[in-house]
């Protein structure tokens, strides 16, 4: 039997990997291919879940912890969707702030099931933005230094770098941050992209079809900075349901709840690493899509309703450089304002979890590949 194709996209929180997975799973299947995605996360109520299954693919989520702490999950996953729609291709998106995964993920993978498995290269997706700022090549607010030593490490494992959103610099810039990372990773292969408007695609497209995980040795890291770099970072996901006397303009409200939530932690020197919400109505599946990756940034729709709506369901998943109890607050803070500021607006908090991680440990880690 074919061996199914395991492709893995990395990257940190913000750097647009749902979107580019999207359009990676779409360009497979306009081959035919017939395509499973699995999810991850921390805790449960993934914006990245909704998403991905509103374009109607086949989607696990693993909740509870990262790839790596959660082997078992993934492969399990993996023969859930196998029974279900039976993929030739299994499209994974670990947690944004994980790292270690070859290691932890794609060796093991390889070397426990590699009779089932063709493993393409690990690819790590960047937000140029943010790259740039740790990099030293623009001023602007960053992360402290052992959040830093998490992204840092997502890079140096990479195979494949790929710089989404080249759209939000010009070509000088592109050019620099090309020569910065290759300067700093030359083991990794720097490609620039934009998944929304799908510039560059394709060459990422050929790099993880037409080549497999190397072989190198596994990289250094320090589990005790990891694990400490991890819990600098405040977790919220909530999930609400939504009902309006009258048809509501889905796309504001979701924009109006956004600008709230960020203006509150804005108000704390918070450092946003993303922010993202879905609404989608109770009826047909129809779905808007908000992202906000830094503080200083700016909320963008990157889907949106194509009607208004009376009743559907809000997904909001925020991760910040901030106590998770301040993220709470200031999401239902802003639920109680827009809702008390809205005529006719009912907002029902359903589900309500914020934390911090905990310290990584994986179920496999190979030192050699």
């Amino acid at each position: 039997m074919t061996p199914s194709r395991y492709i893995m996209i990395g990257g940190f929180l913000g750097a647009g990997k749902t979107t580019a997975i999207l359009k990676l799973a779409e360009h497979l299947r306009s081959q035919g291919k017939r395509v499973g995605l699995i999810t991850n996360d921390q805790s449960v109520g993934l914006v990245d879940t909704a998403m991905l299954s509103s374009h109607g693919f086949a989607t696990e989520e693993i909740t509870g912890g990262c790839f790596c702490c959660r082997f078992n999950s993934l492969t399990d996953a993996a023969d859930r969707l196998t029974e279900a729609s039976r993929p030739e291709v299994f499209i994974a998106e670990p947690v944004g702030s994980c790292t270690d995964l070859k290691a932890s993920v794609s060796y093991p993978l390889r070397r426990m099931y590699g009779d089932a498995y063709s493993v393409a290269p690990l690819s790590v997706l960047v937000d140029p933005i943010r790259a740039e700022r740790i990099l030293g090549l623009e001023v602007g607010k960053a992360f402290t230094k052992k959040v830093v030593y998490v992204y840092e490490k997502q890079l140096e494992e990479a195979e494949v770098i790929a710089v989404n959103k080249m759209d939000l610099l010009p070509p000088d810039r592109q050019a620099r941050l090309v020569g910065a990372l290759t300067s700093r990773f030359p083991k990794a292969r720097v490609v620039l992209m934009s998944a929304r408007h799908g510039e560059g695609m394709q060459t990422w497209f050929d790099l993880i079809a037409g080549s497999d995980l190397g072989f190198e040795p596994s990289m250094e890291v320090d589990y005790e900075i990891y694990a400490e770099g991890e819990a600098l970072l405040g977790w919220m996901n909530c999930t609400v349901s939504v009902a309006a006397q009258s048809p509501t303009d889905g796309n504001r409200l979701l924009r109006d709840l956004a600008a709230r939530i960020h203006a509150r932690l804005a108000g704390q020197s918070a450092e946003v690493a993303h922010l993202k919400m879905t609404l989608t109505p109770d009826a047909g599946s129809d779905i808007a899509v908000l992202n906000l990756v830094r503080t200083d940034g700016s909320a963008e729709l990157s889907h949106e309703l194509a009607a208004e709506i009376d009743a559907g369901e809000l997904i909001v998943n925020l991760r910040a450089e901030a106590d998770p109890e301040a993220l709470k607050d200031a999401t239902v803070e802003a639920i109680e304002e827009l809702m008390i500021e809205t005529e006719g607006l009912k907002l029902s908090v359903q589900h309500l979890e914020h934390f911090r991680p905990g310290k990584p440990e994986p179920t496999h880690r190979l030192a050699e590949a």
